[in-house]
Parts: C-alpha cells; structure tokens; sequence
C-alpha cells in the first residue's frame, strides 16, 4: 500500500460510518447513547416510542459498523459507543 492509497482507504471507512449514523433514529441511538453513557433496549423503546424489533435492528446495524457495543447483565444488555470518530460527529452535530 502506498501513501496514496491510506488516505483513501481512510475515506472509505468514514463514509461507511456516516452511512450508518445517517439514519436519523441511529443518530438519535448513538446521541443518546453518548449523552446517557450506556442503556438497555427497553429504556431506549421508552425515549424512542418505538417497538423494540425496530430498535434491535437499528442497534445490530450500529454493532455491525463497531459504533456500539453490548455488555450481558444477566438478561439485559446495555449499550454503549465505543467508536470515536463516531462521538467526534455526534458532538460536531449537536454540540449542547
């Protein structure tokens, strides 16, 4: 690989992130997410007004690009974001 190709490699996997952080309930997840610190499904069902297969899907698409992850409580598992870049967006976007 030569110097040429790194930063378009670099391109690449940061469009893919904004892809997935497009979606505006995603956004909303990864926002809440940053600002909370971690939660589980059924709290996010309670802020979102969602049902809860609409929000495991957004979050196996989050999981699936490395935005979040998931710890298992027993029964629960609660949500974090682990991807940096991610929080650097999420707070260019809603600096408050």
């Amino acid at each position: 690989m030569n110097k040429v190709d790194q930063p378009l490699e670099q391109m690449i996997e940061h469009a893919e992130l904004l892809k997935v952080l497009a979606h505006p309930m995603r956004l909303c997840i990864v926002q809440g997410l940053h600002q909370k610190g971690t939660c589980n499904v059924s709290y996010m069902q309670r802020c979102l007004n969602l049902p809860q297969s609409t929000i495991s899907q957004h979050l196996a698409k989050l999981r699936s690009a490395q935005i979040i992850a998931g710890t298992r409580d027993g029964v629960e598992v609660h949500y974090r974001v682990v991807n940096e870049t991610a929080v650097r967006i999420v707070a260019a976007l809603f600096p408050c």
